[in-house]
């Protein structure tokens, strides 16, 4: 009975046990798994594994999690502790744990705190200055020493009355009273993976400067560790304006290693003797295929050691993430055969490696990999919504032509329920085109809950990677260098197009949405084509020109790349602004914002709203306080999705279901 009704139900009106709430609060983000390092004294903490767990429901916390030997899973850090780090704004890997004490960065004040895990009494103690605007994150511990090496930020320093922007140093914190911090290393704008050699006796680290982003050149510099603690005959190894460097890292018997795309590719490289340079610079297993990822959060890790001095690491190839193993001696790559297409956060250790784990079926899990046998098992991962995994919308991969008679890539999800299967032959499906941030970056074809939400209800969605993404080498990552807002807005409409041609899209209800710089595709489409009927910009760029007058340090030169420097190239700012060309934009939009965002102020969005609502388009704002860059309370996820799915059922005349209870408590 129910899938004879089901046949008159049009697309987008399919019921979905899928709820805006079960999106928002389901599968927590995991991330940074790290064991514990060296012993302060003999004793041994006994080999246990801690990760972070983002938690939604607990406003946005950042929780710390160990699982013990014996498979005992434990919140070390207390609410309402949250370990996170806003060095460079985006953070990174804010925590390190050494002989069972844990040391992290505190959401709150950005100062390092010091708790005893192996104590149900200990509470977390401060051991960084107050008062002194410092952030701190992506720590190795000098055992030498007893301190902590760290990549550090300062802003507002009382000596430097003039100062416009942070300054970022390479910073060293004793963990033993007083404290004393000291600066290691600084002159460079930016820093990233301070390592200390297995002997303690070198200091490596990546750097860059202005206008550079770390993706585009960036350099790996070495130096000597003296007796008292400082460094010294500090010596560029690799890198520069045209060469990007990624995760640095010592082998177990004193190599140093690091991600380089000299070739083209993301590639591993071993400097086998420090000593000499560049000159002892060699390749490890070259692919065609991408052994990292942008560096917008401190910490991250793509490969690792294992026996032997083999390498365990993950890379990606088309849009698919793999893992392999690459023997020392032979330099052969060997794919493991898992059932992960996204594959992130890579620790090792002995014969065994730990990873973020996804598919187009399951949700990110951590999974522990024996390198010896190749078999692998899920040691942490959360509950699955309780709907048959035939409803879920598997990816697609599809290349099509754009502009300039190039290619594009993205993933197309059909609609997928199956209490609707035998829907209207002859009717087309909406479609909602997706836009990753960045731009420099990529999308997923792990399990997104978000995209299964309107799947499941009768939308079609087609995930972009535009020209401009990672994972197909750095000519294409650099395809939308001084061409953003043109070529990204031309890969979103061609794909769109393309899926229309192909007679899988309504080109009458055709939609797309983003957050970031994915929003400014959003708008540029809206403003500069005519192929979309409505769109929805979350926390998105209107005006060029006052993000490269106001935004974080990070990114305040990151245009000069994807547009032209400013304010020498002006005009052309203004005109690929969509703030500029409201009279273009002539469809209903949707605007959602944080009132905390440092990296696109609520006044951007603000303006593009009264200009639209003064031209007498629908619009809506949807503004979020106590939201930054990006949405981490679930009760604001929840309300987002909910709110974008009504305003397109008010735009297209989607007759919505009865909304669920989770909703209706909403």
């Amino acid at each position: 009975m129910a899938d004879n009704m089901s046949n008159k139900t049009p697309y987008g009106s399919w019921s979905s046990p899928i709820s805006a709430r079960q999106v928002a609060s389901a599968a927590p983000g995991i991330d940074a798994p790290c064991f514990d390092n060296e012993s302060l004294d003999s004793r041994s903490a006994g080999g246990d594994l801690y990760w972070l767990e983002a938690r939604p429901e607990e406003g946005g916390r950042s929780a710390i999690v160990r699982l013990d030997a014996s498979g005992k899973k434990t919140d070390v850090l207390p609410a309402p502790f949250s370990a996170r780090s806003q060095v460079h704004e985006y953070g990174g890997t804010p925590y390190i744990v050494i002989a069972g004490i844990l040391f992290f960065c505190e959401q709150s004040d950005q100062r390092i705190y010091r708790l005893d895990t192996r104590s149900k009494e200990a509470t977390p103690e401060a051991i960084s200055p107050a008062n002194q605007n410092l952030r701190f994150a992506d720590f190795c511990f000098d055992s030498q020493h007893q301190r902590l090496i760290c990549v550090a930020e300062q802003s507002g320093e009382a000596d430097c009355a003039t100062q416009s922007e942070p300054r970022n140093f390479i910073a060293a914190l004793s963990i033993n009273a007083p404290h004393e911090l000291i600066e290691l290393h600084s002159g460079a704008d930016f820093y990233a993976y301070p390592r200390l050699s297995p002997n303690g006796s070198q200091l490596s680290w990546i750097s860059w400067q202005h206008p550079q982003m770390p993706w585009q050149g960036s350099e790996l510099w070495l130096a000597d560790l003296t007796n008292d603690g400082l460094l010294a005959k500090s010596e560029k190894i690799a890198g520069g304006c045209d060469e990007s460097i990624f995760q640095a890292q010592w082998s177990p018997d004193g190599e140093l290693y690091f991600v380089s795309d000299r070739s083209e590719w993301w590639n591993i490289y071993r400097c086998a003797n420090t000593g000499e340079g560049a000159n002892s610079i060699e390749a490890i297993c070259p692919q065609q295929a991408e052994f990292a990822t942008p560096l917008w959060t401190l910490g991250m890790s793509t490969y690792g050691f294992c026996e032997s001095n083999n390498l365990v690491a993950c890379y990606t190839k088309n849009g698919y993430w793999h893992l392999g193993l690459i023997a020392e001696k032979t330099q052969q790559l060997n794919t493991v055969d898992l059932p992960f297409t996204q594959i992130s956060a890579l620790t090792s250790k002995g014969h065994r490696a730990w990873f973020i784990g996804a598919s187009p079926s399951q949700s990110g899990c951590l999974v522990e990999l024996d390198t010896r046998s190749g078999q692998y098992k899920i040691i942490h991962q959360f509950d699955a919504l309780p709907i048959a995994e035939e409803n879920y919308a598997q990816p697609l991969a599809i290349t099509y032509q754009t502009s300039d008679n190039e290619e594009s890539h993205g993933f197309y999800y059909a609609p997928c329920n199956l209490a609707y299967s035998q829907n209207t032959p002859d009717e087309k499906p909406p479609l909602l085109v997706m836009c990753h941030g960045g731009p420099t970056g990529a999308t997923s074809t792990g399990f997104n809950l978000k995209i299964q939400f309107w799947t499941n209800r009768g939308f079609a969605v087609l995930d972009v990677n535009y020209r401009g993404s990672t994972g197909y080498g750095r000519a294409y990552r650099q395809a939308l260098d001084g061409a953003w807002g043109i070529k990204d807005v031309d890969d979103v409409v061609a794909g769109a197009q393309h899926l229309i041609d192909q007679g899988l899209a309504d080109p009458e209800r055709i939609m797309i949405r983003g957050g970031s710089a994915g929003g400014y595709t959003v708008l540029a489409a809206l403003a500069f084509h005519d192929l979309f009927k409505a769109g929805a910009s979350y926390y998105g760029i209107g005006d060029l020109e006052t993000l490269a007058r106001d935004t974080h340090k990070f990114e305040s030169r990151y245009l000069d790349t994807l547009v032209g420097p400013y304010p020498a190239e002006q005009a052309l700012y203004q005109q690929r602004s969509p703030i500029n060309h409201i009279d273009k934009l002539n469809c209903p939009v949707i605007f959602f914002q944080g009132l905390d965002d440092k990296v696109v102020p609520p006044q951007q969005a603000e303006a593009m709203v009264k200009s639209l609502e003064e031209k007498g388009l629908k619009v809506k704002y949807v503004p979020f306080s106590g939201e930054g860059h990006g949405f981490r309370q679930a009760a604001n996820t929840e309300r987002a999705l909910l709110e974008e799915l009504q305003f397109y059922s008010e735009v297209f005349g989607f007759s919505l279901p009865l909304p669920t209870p989770a909703d209706e408590n909403h």
